[in-house]
């Protein structure tokens, strides 16, 4: 089940709601565990006890660790944790992948597992182990109760598509945490906004992307719609089901941290990435770079630590090389920055922005593709190559067809509307926002209801 659906919205969601508003405190975290097994089993019903089982598994080796810590017996149990979370994801995520390479490598046929990606297993493996790495450092305490923590897990808002919550941030929440009018409020109108973004506009740009893909009428103008385009369905997509996770997590008592900050706009790469899936970067940042010895070591082992994780980074996304590619593609752009040039580009606003959105453009062509020869296609299409005419009618057409969605996402992809927030317009706002949020979710309901194009991007990573 996905957020953008008629089901979720006008069954699931509005019965969860009821029953956790109306059960006794000390059963709404288990109502919410129930509820989010069932959304998790509407599309994924033999790979809920995966889940469970992976919850189970690091629930004991929790208590063990804490149980062990300051002991070598902690690490070993430390270590467990990490072999079967990781190992799970391996497994699922990536056997494919070792095995065709192996072939290309050796010429063998062995055959592949053809194994189905469990949705959202990249996102709760790093909760998850974020909770057990947590414990072992002894910046949390190991959760005696097994319901409290697979609710943690298993929280519906976040399971399948993130933020990556990390324990700590929400263990007082898991016990204790207060609903009122203005949360709920507050939430419903988060969740409305990042609905809006994806389905009226994450998904009608999909739309243009779609067409691009199916079409040989390419152009070099016509890449460089695409790949704008792709930019901000992918921006709003990610930012979208943040949005609503965080609506969601209002309403429910949870205070979730944000994703996205508005990352168009930054005048380097270092703080594209500093706005664009912060939880994710921050996630790499204090569980990966900083214990490798982050800054604190020799030049050469500190860009090993930066192309280790930027080589990890990509990897998470996917089980291609493109994606691989990509992830040291910043690594490299990182390193330039960080060594070199960055106090010059943010410098100047006009030229950092034109830096950013250019190599980001890029980086995006590399991303969307489905196997490295396409990215390869698609950035040399980007720039001419094999003659590719300047312009072609598909890009006319498409142009004609999708101009204003586009200019609607570049302006919706800034801040542009906090300039215009004064005291007058503050009062003005509070007056109209509830009609305006009706007014969206009549007409996402509509584009649904209709069957519009409503993909899940989050199948791939």
């Amino acid at each position: 089940m996905v957020f953008s659906s008629i089901p979720f919205l006008y069954y699931f969601l509005p019965v969860v709601i009821l029953f956790y508003l109306v059960v006794p405190k000390k059963l709404k975290n288990a109502v919410l565990l129930l509820s989010s097994i069932v959304f998790y089993a509407w599309g994924e019903p033999k790979y809920v006890f995966l889940m469970l089982g992976t919850v189970l598994a690091n629930y004991i080796l929790g208590i063990l660790i804490e149980k062990h810590r300051g002991n070598s017996l902690a690490k070993v149990y430390m270590t467990m944790s990490l072999m079967f979370s990781l190992g799970a994801l391996g497994y699922f995520k990536y056997a494919d992948f070792f095995i065709e390479n192996f072939n290309r490598a050796t010429g063998l046929s062995v055959q592949l597992l053809n194994i189905a990606l469990p949705i959202g297993i990249s996102f709760y493996t790093f909760q998850i182990l974020s909770y057990t790495i947590d414990v072992y450092r002894g910046n949390v305490s190991a959760q005696k109760n097994f319901i409290t923590l697979a609710t943690y897990v298993a929280l519906f808002p976040q399971l399948i598509a993130g933020p990556i919550v990390r324990y700590i941030d929400i263990e007082k929440e898991l016990k204790h945490r207060t609903h009122s009018f203005e949360k709920i409020s507050a939430g419903i109108s988060r969740f409305v906004t990042g609905l809006s973004k994806k389905v009226l506009l994450a998904n009608t740009l999909g739309e243009l992307c779609a067409f691009f893909q199916g079409t040989t009428d390419k152009s070099v103008l016509f890449y460089w719609l695409y790949v704008v385009a792709y930019m901000l369905q992918v921006y709003f997509d990610f930012s979208g089901y943040s949005d609503m996770a965080i609506g969601l997590g209002k309403i429910l008592g949870f205070e979730f941290l944000e994703n996205f900050n508005y990352p168009f706009i930054s005048k380097s790469i270092t703080e594209f990435w500093r706005r664009w899936h912060i939880s994710l970067g921050s996630w790499f940042r204090d569980y990966v770079y900083i214990p490798m010895g982050g800054n604190r070591v020799n030049k050469v082992r500190m860009l090993v630590n930066i192309f280790v994780v930027w080589f990890l980074t990509g990897f998470w996304h996917g089980a291609e090389w493109n994606f691989i590619v990509w992830g040291l593609y910043f690594g490299v752009l990182l390193t330039l920055e960080k060594f070199f040039y960055r106090s010059y580009v943010e410098k100047s606003k006009v030229f950092g922005h034109i830096y950013v959105l250019f190599l980001t453009a890029v980086s995006f062509a590399i991303f969307g593709a489905g196997s490295m020869k396409e990215a390869v296609s698609y950035v040399g299409g980007m720039f001419g190559v094999n003659g590719l005419p300047l312009v072609s009618q598909s890009f006319i057409y498409t142009v004609k067809n999708y101009w204003l969605v586009l200019v609607i996402g570049i302006i919706a992809s800034t801040p542009v509307w906090k300039l215009a927030l004064t005291p007058k317009t503050e009062k003005v706002w509070a007056v109209v926002k509830i009609p305006v949020l009706v007014v969206l979710l009549l007409l996402t309901t509509g584009f649904l209801a209709d069957g519009a194009f409503n993909p899940f991007l989050y199948f791939r990573f």
